[in-house]
Order: structure tokens, then sequence, then C-alpha cells
């Protein structure tokens, strides 16, 4: 079903309000926590762009979509939201999703900035509608196999699910860790039980682990599993998809979800600007922003500047993407044509790889920054 509007708009277009159509999983399958952040950025953003004075005097409206993590709901709502008469539309974390979106609104005319999907072929063809704040997964990921390898980790397994996006993310590792002297051990998660996973684990030698699984199952139960084994009392579990960075996995793992680096995408200082907006975040969540809500609110933030700039004119928007230059929570954002990606892209935002400190699950850990 399509979820209620949010406080700040109704799904209408009577030239009253320029309207801005979101793309959210707010439903399972979809990552919910995810989606909840996503929104709670996009909204505080809308909020802060009516309080100062709206888009040339007009109030900007968020209409909410939810996806549930389903590709073909995805790409209906985006053609409802062309036919509302949205300006453009925004959000959206999984990848997969975020596809179908873009191929959409590309096919439409409709102007996408795509928030927090990070899989490099967003499209299949240069797309000139569709922008992206998200790093793409192959600087991300490339980031994070350094790490490993800055860790002395040469025999790194992933235990994968099938999708485009694990097998992208697989395929990165591999390609950047074995010229460097690492190994990528493939554990089909279709065929093994996270019990399996250890026995693999412990014949195979691997020193890491990586979770390109679904989430909450089998995530926590591979990480539960081999947590308890003691042949394994040595070897690092990773998440690079960013798992652990919500409440969720620290409820649901306690202790044994600490010391799991994964990515994230802020900065190690925020700006004024950033600091005044984690604040704002952290009052709406009733818990810490994660980097998603960060990600929701830049993606309101450019688009407010560009409506003001343009007005609500779809094809102008479109072909702002290389004229834009706004400030972000996580600084300055900018896009270019960035090799070996279809979309404009914010080339780069920030990228750690953190985890949770065992002593404290609540704090965070830089281990590593690119």
């Amino acid at each position: 079903m399509n979820t209620p509007l949010s406080p700040s708009g109704a799904a209408r277009n009577d030239g009253s309000s320029v309207q801005i159509g979101a793309l959210v999983p707010l439903t399972r399958p979809g990552w919910v926590e995810a989606g909840r952040h996503l929104l709670a950025g996009l909204e505080l953003a809308v909020r802060e762009v009516n309080d100062a004075g709206g888009i040339a005097g007009r109030p900007l409206e968020l209409v909410v979509r939810d996806t549930a993590a389903d590709p073909q709901r995805a790409a209906a709502a985006v053609d409802e939201l062309a036919r509302l008469g949205v300006a453009a539309l925004a959000g959206e974390y999984h990848s997969v999703v975020a596809r179908a979106a873009a191929a959409r609104a590309d096919a439409l005319g409709l102007p996408f900035l795509c928030s927090s999907a990070v899989l490099d072929a967003l499209t299949e063809q240069p797309a000139e509608w569709v922008a992206r704040l998200a790093p793409a997964q192959s600087h991300g990921w490339r980031i994070y196999a350094d790490f490993l390898l800055g860790a002395g980790h040469r025999r790194i397994a992933v235990a994968a699910d099938s999708s485009v996006y694990w097998a992208s993310g697989a395929r990165v590792l591999r390609d950047h860790l074995a010229p460097r002297g690492g190994t990528v051990i493939e554990l089909d998660m279709r065929a093994l039980a996270p019990a399996a996973v250890c026995d693999e684990l412990a014949g195979n030698r691997a020193t890491a682990l990586l979770l390109l699984v679904g989430y909450p199952e089998p995530a926590v139960s591979i990480v539960k599993s081999v947590r308890r084994d003691q042949r394994l009392a040595e070897i690092t579990i990773g998440a690079p998809a960013g798992q652990p960075e919500f409440a969720e996995w620290a409820a649901l793992l306690g202790g044994d979800g600490a010391a799991i680096p994964f990515l994230r995408y802020l900065p190690e200082r925020l700006s004024q600007l950033g600091a005044r907006v984690e604040t704002a975040l952290r009052e709406r969540l009733a818990e810490a922003p994660s980097f998603v809500a960060f990600e929701g609110y830049d993606t309101v933030a450019v688009l407010a500047d560009v409506l003001r700039s343009h007005g609500a004119d779809r094809a102008r928007t479109a072909g702002s993407w290389a004229r834009v230059a706004v400030e972000g929570t996580r600084g300055q954002i900018r896009f270019s044509r960035a090799p070996g990606i279809s979309v404009w892209q914010w080339a780069w935002p920030p990228v750690q790889v953190v985890d949770r400190d065992p002593a404290e699950p609540d704090r965070f850990r830089i281990l590593h920054a690119g």
C-alpha cells in the first residue's frame, strides 16, 4: 500500500506548493530502521526550508511512498508520483530498488536525487536525470578492503546471499584484494546454515568473515554462531554494508554485535551545520541519528537549492546537476561524471570504517578513513 503522507505535505499539485516525491522503505522486507532515519532527515530539511520561506514563497512538500524493498513497487510509485506532478524524486536506501526507480525516472524525464543506494550501475546507460549522494559501492568497498589489508587479513571469507548488490560487493573485494595478496573465499548462504558457516571458516583458515547477507536474518544468526564457536575466537567479523550502524543491531546482539567493522559515510568531525542537524535529528528520532538520516537531510538541501534557482521545471532541475554547489551536513556537495558511474555523482562523501566499542557498544570507534 502507499504510506500516508508525511506531516510536511499532501498529495496534490494545485500550484500552491512545490512537491518532492520521497521513496522510502518503511515496511518489511525493507530495512525499516534505515527508512525511518532516511525519512527523518528528509522531513527535517523540508521543515527548515519552509521555516526559511519555502521555494520562492511556496511551501515545499513531501509525497511519501513506501517501497518496502520491492523494485516493482518502487517503479510503480515513480509512475504515480510523476502523474501527481512532483518536481523531483528523493530518497531510497536499497540499491536494487533504487536501480528500478532510477531507470523509470530517467525514462520519464523526472529528476531523481538518490540519497543512500550505492550500487555502481544505478542505471544501465548514462542517465541525465539521476544524481546520487551516497558513494558508489566500488569506492567505499575498496576503502574497506584497504582496511582489511592494513589489519593483516589475507584470507577473507564472505557469507553471501544471492543478489546483484551482494555479487557486486564480492566482486569489488575480490578485484581489489587479489592483486595485493588477498584471497576471497565465497560461502553461498543459499546452501549453508549459520552453523555450517563456522565449519567452512575453520576449514579454510579464514581470518575475517564479511556479512554480505540480509538483515536481521541471517546476519544475526551468523554472528551468534561464530561468536560461540571456540575455533573462531580470533576471527574478525565485518559488515561493509553497514548493518551495525543502527540501534536494533545492538539490541539484537548486545556485546556480540560489537567490534564488527562497517562502512558509514560521515566525517570525523561534523561542521557547525552538521552538529546542529545532528541535534535536531536526535530529538526527532529519540536516538542517535545514523549517516542515513544525514543523507536524507542533504538530499532535500540540494533539491531546495536547485528549485530556488531554477523553479520547479523538471528539465532545468536535471540540467543543473553539474552546477550544484551546496554546503551539506558532511561537506560541500558537487556532482560530476565519475569514471564507471552512470549517474551524476557526489565524488566523494566522507567514508569511514567504524565499529561499536566492546566496552561501550553505543559508542563508535573510527578505525580507518578514506
